[in-house]
């Protein structure tokens, strides 16, 4: 089958999906709306097929609207990009089923089985068993301010895609056909009188509240199934089960524990995210275990178990509801605390292994008593539920920035009369700490007094040590750059009580902290208590946004390969294994980009069966939205990670490396000579994106800002990348890439770029992304901006940059032999040819509506601004 006759029904989904809201504007905006909104995408598409006259007639019609008659407009086209994603999520599903009832066709590419029989002549049963066992892969669901859909059209959403599902069964009556449509047409009503913009920033709790709802809605339902599929992949290709308490993969959170640069995020908020979590947490376990009470009405039981039901009839449920009533206890103790009242009596559930004890012994009595097929039902879910997520659903990670730490000590030693810690030498600084954490002596006085910041610091610390290591994770330390960064962490955990010290993670962030970070982690080594801290394990993170927007894509890609190959050598000499936590965002230009080839591409051995990784805003939505979705994501990361430990890649060869160094260094010349020294390029990127408006928008509980003030350099990588993406220019993923590669094919080195993007995993999943971000630019649409937006003398500027996106367009199709972007890759061809006609016009609208915004006229149209922002974002699949 083609990939054109696949897409038939994927075609007809998204037909019937915009006649059906075509109908619904009629009914609800009238006649002239719907006539105007359909002339206008008439226009678009003849437009985007290169008729100028039509590209002409929808300019003048676009600047002519009536103010009333943009919203309108606009949200139409965003609402039929919504359901075009809707239908292109649900076809993923749909092929990936079909491919997998075909008994004529191959198993999919990255499932379990074709994994299992690729890598079966690389590695014995007995290396698959137990590389799927040890697995520890962490996805770390992030509240970055780059999710812009209100979660109430999320659900809206999500409710199409089911019921397209449904529609798809093949024994429908004509009056269940009749009633999908009706649902169908309610639902997209109900999306088109609802407003897409909060009319608030969401807090850091709602954010919590947010990612527990994904958990409840996909995950917790996935988990199993995906333990299913693997235990069955497992003994099929091992002929041996998949352990109970194996979790390969577990989630942590970054809602409600990420206060870099957020002072909305405290130690109340932190304490407040554990307690929701352990309250979803129960609310599902009670659910689950109403549920087993009602099944588990059989008889057969061992001795074990007649034991502590007293020969009671029906001895399963006797024991469950016991379960049940502690559980419903749970639920009230941690409202209890929620809302500050008095905690009920009796004994909680508050570790794991207090709920693994009698499911464990209903699924041990059951197999002995003959009955082991019922406890692979629901029951053997529930235990692998447990495994995963534990009475806390996601481990939480506390993020602070270093300074707030030198800060915290520095007042301590002021206080003491010791001088200022600030001001002392790194030396000074390592001599000081070690000391302090040598010493039992407390070293805070009884009186301190810390001013807000500090105390709000020392505050953290406190909860850390009031919530146990079953709530959170991992101190992530952002903008570390000296062994004093993670060691003042450490004495700050030690001064609060810290029983169950929280592993101290430093995020090497920018290119010179990337470039300095073996040296920072080998003088930590070589601390004697360091070493016995860390007991052989070393976490470190590594920062893809920063990087990438102090340096530039392809300098930035570079450095953070051979950072994690130097980290990785400098563990190995000192006997320390190494987890790699990458803080990937969505965007290309933020180290986003398909999961497997993502993960087959990292250095060989920097793998190894560990893996923590950050999902971040609408990627989480992306990948874990729907169940089917979410099961092929699951499914992604384990084969790739399983792969990236068996069977590695090889050490790239030294003319590569060479290759790259010269190319790194051209790229970062190129991209900081545009984005740091040219004359004026804040002022036109200020001018020519809507940068100052995104930061109006309540998609997120985190200031646009680090500091305030300044250009670039204090922007967020988010906004910094969310900017050009609605432009269409998207310069962040590829400026100063094309001038590298011009260079090298100009010094006759295309040959081996060639071979490089043939031979190379690493580089050819670069040169992949940064053509498929390519694709979905338009210098034409960013040229729009420009000459609605951009003052006269800043508009050669845009010229120049417009220029370069095209020279980087024909070098890197050079490199990878294609004759337009994406040949490769068909599918995601499709997805951008068909958002295309439909993102013009609102792009088209976005830069009327930032012209007359801008001028001070009809103030009421930042709304509209604010929905052709989210519109963009839905066509472009992409924020930041």
């Amino acid at each position: 089958m083609t990939t054109k006759q696949a897409d038939l029904p994927l075609r007809e989904n998204i037909r019937q999906l915009g006649d059906m809201l075509g109908q619904v504007l009629k009914e609800q905006g009238g006649e002239a709306l719907f006539r105007t909104v359909e002339d206008v995408r008439n226009m678009a598409k003849e437009a985007r097929a290169g008729s100028n006259e039509a590209a002409a007639g929808l300019e003048k019609t676009l600047t002519s609207l009536d103010p009333e008659m943009i919203m309108p407009i606009v949200r139409a086209f965003s609402q039929f990009l919504n359901l075009a994603n809707i239908a292109e999520q649900h076809h993923r599903v749909r092929r990936s089923r079909e491919w997998a009832a075909d008994p004529e066709s191959p198993p999919l590419r990255g499932s379990l089985e074709e994994a299992m029989e690729r890598l079966g002549p690389h590695a014995d049963p007995d290396q698959l068993y137990s590389a799927i066992c040890n697995m520890e892969i962490g996805l770390v669901l992030t509240a970055h301010p780059t999710e812009i859909t209100r979660r109430t059209l999320l659900q809206k959403h999500n409710r199409i895609a089911s019921l397209l599902d449904d529609q798809d069964k093949m024994d429908l009556t004509p009056d269940e056909k009749e009633e999908v449509q009706q649902c169908l047409k309610r639902e997209i009503t109900a999306a088109w009188l609802t407003d897409e913009i909060r009319q608030r920033r969401p807090t850091p709790l709602d954010e919590a509240r947010w990612g527990y709802a994904v958990v409840e809605q996909t995950l917790w339902d996935a988990i199993p199934r995906h333990a299913r599929r693997l235990d069955r992949a497992l003994r099929r290709y091992t002929g041996k089960p998949l352990p109970l308490d194996a979790a390969p993969i577990r989630f942590g959170s970054w809602m409600g524990g990420d206060r870099d640069g957020n002072p909305r995020v405290t130690a109340r908020v932190t304490r407040q995210a554990c307690l929701l979590a352990r309250w979803m947490a129960a609310t599902l376990y009670e659910r689950e275990i109403n549920a087993l009470v009602d099944e588990l009405s059989v008889q057969p039981v061992d001795e074990d178990l007649r034991e502590q039901v007293a020969d009671a009839w029906e001895p399963y449920r006797v024991l469950l509801k016991r379960v049940r009533a502690r559980m419903r206890l749970t639920v009230r103790w941690v409202e209890s605390r929620l809302e500050g009242r008095e905690a009920p009596n009796g004994e909680a559930y508050i570790h794991a292994e207090d709920l693994r004890k009698p499911l464990l012994d209903c699924y041990h009595s059951l197999h002995r008593s003959g009955a082991g097929v019922v406890a692979e039902g629901r029951l053997l879910d529930n235990l692998r539920r447990l495994s995963c997520f534990g009475m806390t659903l996601m481990r939480i990670d506390i993020r602070q920035e270093a300074d707030r730490h030198t800060n915290a000590v520095d007042a301590i030693t002021r206080a003491l009369g010791l001088g200022s810690y600030q001001e002392w030498s790194e030396e000074q600084r390592q001599e000081f700490l070690v000391r302090e954490l040598e010493n039992r002596r407390p070293l805070i006085p009884y009186d301190f007094e810390a001013d807000e910041e500090v105390q709000e610091v020392l505050d953290t610390f406190a909860v850390i040590a009031e919530q146990g290591p079953e709530s959170l994770g991992a101190y992530i330390i952002s903008m570390a750059a000296k062994p004093s960064d993670i060691l003042a962490v450490e004495l700050l955990q030690k001064e609060a009580g810290v029983q169950h010290y929280l592993r101290v993670v430093p995020l090497f962030e920018t290119l010179a902290d990337l470039e300095g970070a073996e040296d920072c982690l080998q003088r930590l080594l070589d601390i004697d208590w360091y070493r016995d801290r860390i007991q052989g394990h070393q976490e470190i993170m590594i920062g893809y946004s920063d990087s990438g927007k102090d340096a530039g894509h392809l300098t930035a890609a570079w450095a953070l390969y051979q950072t994690q190959e130097r980290l990785l050598a400098c563990c190995r000499r000192n006997a320390v294994k190494l987890t790699l936590f990458h803080g990937r965002g969505g965007a290309i230009g933020r180290g986003g980009g398909p999961t497997h080839a993502a993960i087959l591409s990292q250095p060989p051995g920097s793998v190894n069966g560990t893996l923590r990784v950050t999902e971040q805003g609408e990627v989480i939505q992306a990948k874990f939205g729907l169940p089917g979705i979410t099961l092929r994501n699951l499914e992604l990361y384990t084969t790739a990670v399983l792969e990236a430990t068996l069977v590695p890649p090889p050490d790239p060869k030294q003319e590569w490396r060479d290759t790259m160094d010269h190319l790194s260094e051209v790229a970062v010349k190129n991209y900081r000579g545009m984005v740091r020294d040219q004359e004026g390029f804040v002022d036109y990127f200020r001018a020519a994106t809507p940068e100052q408006e995104i930061s109006g928008l309540t998609i997120g509980s985190r200031p646009a800002r680090r500091k305030r003030g300044g250009g670039v350099e204090t922007l967020r990588a988010i906004p910094w990348i969310f900017s050009w993406t609605q432009t269409r220019l998207l310069l962040p993923a590829w400026l100063g890439v094309g001038e590298a590669l011009e260079t090298a094919q100009e010094q006759g080195l295309g040959d081996q770029l060639h071979v490089m993007f043939e031979e190379w995993p690493f580089f050819r999943a670069f040169i992949d992304m940064v053509e498929m971000v390519l694709a979905k630019g338009d210098t034409d649409v960013a040229a729009q901006y420009d000459r609605r937006l951009v003052p006269n003398e800043l508009q050669p500027l845009g010229e120049q940059l417009r220029q370069r996106f095209r020279d980087t367009l024909r070098a890197v199709l050079a490199v990878s032999g294609h004759e337009r972007p994406l040949d490769d890759f068909p599918v995601v061809r499709r997805s951008v040819d068909v958002r295309n006609p439909y993102v013009d016009p609102i792009n088209r609208l976005q830069v009327e509506l930032l012209h007359r915004v801008r001028h001070g006229n009809e103030e009421n149209l930042r709304k509209a601004l604010m929905v052709a922002i989210n519109g963009i974002a839905a066509g472009m699949r992409n924020t930041g």
